[in-house]
């Protein structure tokens, strides 16, 4: 096992590996920005380094910093939470050149995953339902033009390099074609540094389901159940649960067992999750997540799976502790992303946290670095929490949800709680009945 780690990231996930460390007796090095000079993390870790000052490209996403921290720490390994450097293969394999271990897929499987072209050819291949569409990068318009007739209208331009919802753009029909292939190229180039686009089938009403899988260097891999993520505003989630309202046992298992099967064959070791849109009872592949979820709390209620702690486990060579048939979902839970944003608007709104105070009470998780008195930088992303609930069905767990957001207090700043509050008051949230489109929709209508 190793001695020491660097969390390189920040906020409630450098928090929630942090804790993760300290269970199993493994020291923890925290790196900062000069605006996170106070952050909990930072506060909390067994020693710190500031990397930077605010910007994250010359911070939390500078690799040589971050480097040179683990250098002077002693650091054994590296964890890179979500996002920021977590799925960079280039930063995986600069951390094992360095003579660190990266606590992740390796980097060829974070390669593979990254470029969305070759990752729906590479699920094609092992067996998974992928979404009809280009199977190579749009070389021109008029090729643009051919597949478009071929797949037909609605249809996304997606960017290779995208992910996390980013770098799609939706086409009603023909005349909109060539403007919006340009403006996507050009998107993709600025946002990914890679112009590379290809064309998908739009889905006019699908649910967001995806699957969590561990598995270890040994050839070892489990599943552990789906996740919902139908609830999301611009392809940004806002809502996860598990297990998925709409899917029956039968679905649940024959979807966890492709994806086992097809994860497996592939060698994959660490943690992972597989997305797919689910419409008229079929699923279509979009893409992998080589990486620890931000949503991942839910499954680690409804499975007792502490997956941070496997993930450190796996990535230091031991083998899982776990057989597919150990593992059963209990009950359900639900998780709300807690944001530093105007609530009508949704524009981020950061400032001081004048008085904090998280729910509490049986089957109430929250996750975050908040405290009464700390200042929320303006450079980062705006999510500040996670409330995560747990009860013995769905219908219990959206009253415990209630109870919940009812009791949480974040005084001093503009947050999406009332948001929270009106969606699960509203009949389709309560009963399940809505698609990805459905909360902008909401929107629209809804003032606050």
């Amino acid at each position: 096992m190793f001695r020491k780690v660097l969390i390189a990231n920040r906020g409630e996930i450098a928090l929630r590996i942090l804790r993760a460390c300290r269970e199993l007796g493994i020291a923890s090095v925290a790196v900062h920005s000069t605006a996170d000079a106070t952050a909990m993390h930072v506060r909390l870790a067994d020693e710190s380094v500031c990397i930077g000052p605010p910007p994250a490209s010359e911070s939390y996403l500078n690799p040589l910093a971050i480097l040179a921290a683990a250098e002077i720490t002693g650091a054994d390994a590296i964890h890179p939470g979500y996002g920021f450097l977590s799925e960079n293969a280039d930063f995986a394999q600069m951390v094992i050149e360095h003579g660190f271990t990266f606590i992740g897929p390796s980097p060829e499987h974070l390669r593979l995953m990254g470029d969305k072209i070759l990752a729906k050819k590479t699920a094609a291949e092992l067996g998974l339902p992928v979404v009809p569409g280009t199977e190579e990068a749009i070389a021109s318009e008029a090729e643009a033009l051919a597949a478009a007739e071929r797949i037909g209208f609605p249809l996304l331009i997606k960017a290779a390099a995208g992910g996390g919802g980013r770098g799609m753009t939706v086409v009603q029909n023909r005349s909109q074609l060539e403007e919006a292939l340009r403006l996507a190229r050009r998107e993709a180039k600025l946002g990914f540094g890679d112009d590379r686009v290809y064309l998908e089938r739009y889905l006019d009403r699908p649910r967001h389901i995806e699957v969590q899988v561990l598995g270890d260097q040994h050839g070892n891999l489990v599943h552990l159940g789906e996740r919902d993520c139908t609830l999301q505003r611009r392809h940004q989630k806002v809502v996860e649960e598990a297990p998925s309202p709409v899917l029956g046992g039968r679905e649940r298992a024959e979807i966890g067992e492709r994806v086992a099967r097809a994860l497996q064959r592939l060698g994959y070791a660490n943690a992972g999750t597989v997305e797919f849109l689910w419409q008229d009872g079929r699923f279509y592949f979009i893409e992998m997540n080589t990486r620890l979820q931000v949503e991942h709390p839910v499954t680690e209620l409804v499975t007792g799976v502490d997956i941070v702690r496997e993930q450190i486990r796996i990535a230091a060579g031991e083998r899982l502790g776990l057989r597919q048939e150990q593992i059963r979902i209990q009950g359900h839970a639900i998780e709300v992303r807690v944001t530093a944003e105007d609530p009508k608007t949704l524009v981020p709104a950061p400032g001081r946290v004048r008085a904090y105070h998280p729910p509490g009470g049986p089957g109430v998780r929250v996750d975050s670095a908040l405290y009464a008195g700390y200042t929320v930088p303006p450079h980062y992303d705006s999510l500040i929490a996670k409330l995560i609930v747990h009860d013995v069905d769905r219908p219990t767990a959206i009253r415990r949800l209630e109870r919940a957001l009812a009791e949480y207090v974040i005084d001093g700043m503009a947050t999406n709680l009332p948001l929270l509050r009106a969606l699960f008051a509203t009949d389709e949230v309560r009963e399940g009945r809505y698609d990805t489109r459905w909360l902008g929709q909401f929107l629209q209508g809804w003032r606050g």
